[in-house]
């Protein structure tokens, strides 16, 4: 086999000098693609290296180390891998030197990287990726030359790059690409023709990276699975890991904290802990290797099973936000044993305070600083600083994620669980096993096993958890209300305080689920019923009743500025109304509430003039526009000062004489469809400019999504959905969804309903089944690239609506104020490095200095807190003022001093602010910049229809009986986290 490299006498392309008169964005651009450049040359390097200075020489018979089929293997596709990018190079040298006239570049990312051969060559070394390393690993292992041979060359390079680094690069290219076409993108005006190719190579980059995370995904799953079965003897533990059946959802070191009985840490110890869809495996992890070895490719760990157990037997155990809970079986503290010192501290000192009061309170004489009035604010002071202290607990608390796992049954033969303490690197950390751990189990119900039908080749390629899980169905409506369709839900964001910590995780989106329906005619009334999502089941809170049927809603978010002007201004104008919700009624009013609780209160009736049904309402950052009816828009402008809506402000904009069915807001603009026509409506001065979806004009648009650079229509008849471009307005895919799956009938089926959501493209039926098709997120276009699903939980008829739930949680929940375990749990003799003293300096650095400022080196510091808490002044009380000060030095001397000495004013100085001040310190502005750039987004898919029904099973009468009930089906998807 000629292994030689296949030498393109071309040399990386340059650019020309740039020209004059060239605007910003023209400079940019030329800086991007000059960037594009030298990475395609440093990376064809790199591969040139791989081949020329590693397989090369491994190949000719003289240097035998390795037999040529191994080296093949290592090596295998990097050859064709580096002719695609050779090919590439030559295509962009042309773009290059043709760039000041073209500046056109996407098309050509499209044309190299589209191909199927790109992915079957990287997706063939990925998969391959891990078994050469383990080829790597075990030749340095058993073959000193080929060890010394990996070392020389890495001695002998410019930059010091071991094999493992040049062989990587390949797994990071796309990412690469990606980031570059980003910012060019970013920097191409709308009118530019590269904008739209540029749009397309980001969506073929995106699917392409996706795919070969996955295949990476999969083959770094099978690669740990490996390396924990060889390190099993049970029996039935080998066949559980080397059954298909089984998949790791998550694996991590964590370290397991073991405490005494009187809450003293006894040894801590790394742990991996294995979450596979079924069982719970905690493995003690062995010796890496030599460290010579370990320097030059990656060698995996030894495991030796600790203890494995059933997922549907273990627990996530938590500490309670509104009862602090301090000990398990009576001995084992949950938190760390100092802190809880300290609590009992505070709590010893705050009954001797109390003492103390009703002791000041039997003085005879008058004192300033000695009174009921200064005392009773002591004790107020120590109960907050008793808070601040269980807060900390609570901080603590977040890092710690405590399980419990079924023992051995004891004597007598009942059932005893064991609790297992690990610490987790961050509450992101701890809070992402704790939702995996909820949703693996949610996954084991009958009705998610399965609870999608895939195409065969994609069911064994599938992330877990890349399926929504069904979580609950829950009906909508009272029975008597039969006669109610369902019309629309939204979700109104809202945080709850009181909700904890990982019950956070465990629930819904924080916030309210609006449901609206309303009968078949204007005689009929209407309703809304809102759900409260707190937990992991939604709970109805309130009902309410309206004169009209609901036909559509929306959610109006307070603009950021009013919101610094409500602040700012504190008085009881109308920026202090926040976030609203609107609801179209059937009888052409709109009636706008306040989602701030669940009170409802009606703030504004806004009455369209041809009182016409209001079938969609969307919103921009100055307008309102509702689709009536009669064809035509009604315009309503927001009042000045950050109001609502001005009732004398309707304008109407007349789009034909089918009715408005939808309308779609994309940044300044709004797109509403009427008949087979979209228009797109423009800002404040209203231009409209009309495009035809589809020639027949019996099809009408029904549905609009955006994602990107493109909208999904869909029509109410046909079962055909069209991708348009949002800025040429030009068609750029077409799916028939009817053929995508055996479960619909052909012919017989239309789109009831459209969202996209976190990558999925949900599509709702007429027949009641919901497809979902994986779209690409970024700013490309979401055209559809894979075969899609179809869920085997379905509704009855029609899916009326589908509504997405989103929320963040909130950024003190995932603030690691405590460094304490770092410090506190290094036991002696734990391996761990970093002796006592060591500890102590770290912890007494991050968590001892309670007050903002630390005292100077050489002082002594404070033994404890210092109690703070803002004091109702009682400077004009008579009396002496007490000062441990001498005479001279007090600067306040008089009796009729405005102030406290100051020992009481470092009782008394510290701010309330929990935004400023956590756990009585403030909190340093860098560190809550830190904080704030970690997210975590809770979401979940409400669907509305009648009843409920398993695809492919025989239906129950119970089932046949709820058939005409109005229901929800509620899908959760993972937390996902991000910066």
């Amino acid at each position: 086999m000629d292994v030689s490299v296949c030498e393109l006498k071309h040399p990386p392309p340059q650019l020309s000098p740039m020209p004059e008169g060239l605007s910003s964005q023209q400079v940019v651009r030329r800086l991007i693609l000059s960037s594009i450049v030298q990475s395609e040359s440093s990376y064809l390097d790199s591969l040139k290296r791989i081949l020329q200075e590693y397989q090369k020489p491994m190949m000719e018979p003289q240097n035998w180390i390795l037999s040529p089929k191994k080296v093949r293997q290592i090596f295998y596709r990097l050859q064709e891998i580096h002719q695609c990018h050779s090919m590439f190079q030559i295509a962009l040298a042309s773009r290059v030197a043709e760039w000041d006239h073209s500046e056109k570049i996407g098309d050509l990312f499209v044309a190299s990287f589209s191909k199927s051969m790109v992915l079957n060559v990287y997706s063939d070394y990925i998969n391959n990726f891990t078994n050469a390393m383990a080829l790597i690993k075990k030749a340095c292992m058993s073959k000193p030359a080929f060890l010394d041979f990996l070392k020389k060359k890495q001695a002998t390079s410019p930059d010091r790059i071991t094999l493992y680094g040049l062989m990587v690069k390949p797994i990071q290219r796309f990412p690469q690409f990606i980031l570059l076409l980003q910012d060019m993108l970013k920097n191409t005006p709308k009118s530019h023709t590269d904008r739209l190719p540029l749009q397309l190579a980001l969506t073929e980059l995106e699917t392409l990276a996706e795919k070969l995370n996955e295949q990476k995904r999969l083959a770094d799953q099978e690669a740990e699975i490996q390396q924990l079965a060889h390190s099993v003897g049970d029996r039935n533990l080998n066949k559980l890991l080397n059954s298909e059946q089984r998949q790791l959802i998550q694996c991590e070191l964590l370290t397991e904290i073991v405490y005494g009985d009187k809450g003293q840490v006894i040894k801590s110890k790394e742990r991996k802990v294995f979450l596979l869809n079924d069982t719970l495996i905690c493995a003690n992890v062995n010796l890496k290797g030599p460290p010579d070895i370990s320097s030059l490719v990656p060698v995996g760990p030894k495991y030796t099973v600790k203890w494995c157990s059933p997922l549907l037997q273990t627990q996530v155990v938590e500490v309670g936000q509104d009862s602090l809970a301090l000990c398990v079986s009576g001995k084992v503290f949950l938190g760390p044993p100092r802190l809880y010192q300290d609590l009992e501290e505070l709590q010893h000192d705050l009954g001797v305070v109390e003492e103390v009061s009703v002791l000041v309170s039997t003085l005879h004489g008058t004192y300033q600083n000695l009174n009921t009035t200064v005392s009773q604010d002591w004790c107020l002071a120590l109960q907050r600083l008793i808070r601040l202290k269980e807060e900390e607990i609570q901080n603590a608390n977040r890092c710690r994620l405590r399980l419990s796992v079924p023992g051995k049954p004891d004597k007598s033969g009942r059932p005893v669980s064991i609790m297992v303490v690990f610490n987790t690197p961050s509450p992101l950390t701890k809070i992402s096993w704790v939702n995996r751990l909820h949703l693996a189990k949610i996954a084991q119900r009958q009705e998610n096993t399965p609870g999608w039908e895939c195409a065969e080749e994609e069911t064994k390629t599938k992330a877990p958890f890349t399926l929504p899980l069904l979580t609950c169905t829950l009906p909508v409506f009272s029975p008597r209300t039969h006669t109610l369709k369902l019309e629309a839900a939204l979700h109104s964001p809202s945080q709850s305080s009181l909700l904890g910590f990982c019950t956070a995780s465990t629930s819904l989106p924080q916030g309210y689920l609006w449901v609206a329906g309303g009968g078949s005619s204007s005689n009929h009334s209407g309703e809304v019923e809102i759900f409260s999502l707190n937990r992991s089941a939604p709970r109805l809170v309130k009902t309410v009743p309206l004169r009209a049927p609901v036909l559509c809603l929306e959610y109006v978010k307070e603009p950021s500025a009013f919101m610094e002007e409500r602040e700012a201004e504190k008085t009881q104008s109308a920026a202090k109304i926040g976030n609203i919700i609107c609801v179209g009624l059937q009888d052409g009013s709109i009636h706008v509430y306040s989602s701030v609780d669940t009170a409802v209160q009606c703030l504004l009736t806004l009455v369209n003039p041809d009182s016409c049904p209001v079938l969609c309402l969307k919103h921009s950052l100055s307008f309102l526009f509702a689709g009536l009816a009669n064809g035509k828009v009604a315009v309503y402008h927001r009042k000045a000062g950050g109001e609502l809506w001005d009732v004398d402000s309707c304008r109407l904009v007349s789009l034909g004489s089918e009715p408005v069915s939808c309308l779609l807001t994309l940044e300044d603009s709004v797109w509403a469809s009427c008949a087979n026509h979209v228009t797109v409506i423009q800002g404040s001065s209203l231009h409209i400019q009309s495009f035809e979806a589809r020639p027949d004009p019996g099809c009408s648009v029904s549905h609009m999504v955006r994602s990107g650079g493109g909208v999904w229509m869909a029509f109410c008849s046909g079962s055909s959905i069209h991708l348009f471009h949002t800025e040429t307005l030009e068609p750029l895919q077409e799916v028939n969804i009817s053929t995508r799956t055996a479960l619909l009938t052909p012919g017989q089926v239309c789109v009831s309903s459209l969202l996209i959501c976190q990558g999925l493209l949900w599509v709702g039926t007429s027949q009641g089944v919901i497809l979902t098709f994986p779209v690409p997120t970024l700013e490309g276009i979401p055209k559809i690239t894979g075969k899609g699903m179809t869920s085997l939980n379905a509704h009855c008829g029609p899916v009326d609506f589908l509504v997405s739930t989103t929320s963040t949680l909130a950024s003190d929940l995932l603030r690691r104020d405590s460094m304490l375990s770092s410090s506190e749990e290094s036991a002696p003799g734990d391996g761990r490095g970093g002796g006592g003293d060591e500890a102590r300096q770290r912890m007494e650095h991050s968590s001892s200095p309670q007050d903002p400022e630390s005292p100077p080196p050489g002082e002594e510091k404070p033994k404890r807190l210092l109690l703070q808490y803002r004091l109702y002044s009682t400077c004009q009380l008579p009396g002496k003022l007490l000062t441990a000060l001498p005479e001279q030095g007090s600067s306040r001397s008089s009796q009729d001093a405005l102030e406290h000495s100051p020992e009481d004013g470092s009782i008394y100085e510290v701010s309330e602010d929990p935004d400023v001040w956590v756990r009585g310190r403030p909190v340093e502005w860098g560190k809550e910049a830190e904080t704030k750039r970690s997210k975590v987004t809770s979401t979940a898919i409400f669907s509305g229809g009648r009843g409920h029904r398993r695809i492919g099973q025989k239906a129950s009468p119970e089932a046949c009986s709820n058939a005409a009930e109005n229901t929800l089906l509620v899908w959760q998807l993972p937390l996902t986290l991000s910066q």
